[in-house]
């Protein structure tokens, strides 16, 4: 394994270098395209299952890491997804872009193998519906919580020979939406 990582560390030396020609630059892209594929087949298996986002922060990343990581998310889906669309052209629900803007999200990390994210100050009349007496939680806020649960799911791992690497939870004040 030392000889595989050497030569990939050599191959992207070559790659990066600013005198490479564009054909030798070319010709050491493939070998470490296929090199990189050989060692990743090597090690996948079909009981893994990783998050979209879990190779972003390192595989020994800590859950500080991660919750800054879920919070960065956060802030850039409510600033991109939250743009108003043109008259005329189709409007794609984005639960975390959709939500009032006086909504704050709170993401900490209370014991050492779990990420907590808080949703604050949601509006009653938006988060919350009303059906005989008894109060729910509204479609609105049930897509919000489940849109960060998928967020947050992106940096986990799971498996049948492997732990989570941590588990979530989505509350709102005190309850728990999603465990």
């Amino acid at each position: 394994m030392a000889d595989a990582s050497l030569r990939i560390t050599r191959l992207r030396t070559l790659i990066e270098h600013p005198r490479t020609g564009d054909t030798e630059r070319a010709a050491a892209q493939r070998m470490l395209d296929r090199i990189l594929s050989k060692s990743r087949s090597r090690y996948d298996t079909s009981d893994r299952t990783y998050g979209a986002r879990h190779d972003r922060v390192g595989r020994h990343a800590g859950l500080s890491r991660i919750a800054d990581e879920i919070r960065d998310d956060i802030a850039l889906a409510r600033v991109v997804f939250s743009t108003p669309t043109l008259p005329g052209q189709l409007a794609a629900p984005d639960p975390i872009g959709d939500a009032p803007p006086g909504i704050t999200y709170t993401v900490e990390t209370p014991h050492d193998a779990g990420i907590v994210i808080t949703i604050n100050d949601v509006p009653a009349d938006w988060g919350w519906i009303s059906a005989g007496g008894v109060e729910a939680v509204s479609p609105a806020l049930r897509a919000l919580a489940g849109e960060l649960a998928k967020l947050m799911d992106g940096y986990n791992h799971y498996g049948a020979h492997i732990g989570r690497r941590f588990f979530g939870r989505i509350r709102v004040g005190g309850e728990t939406l999603i465990w």
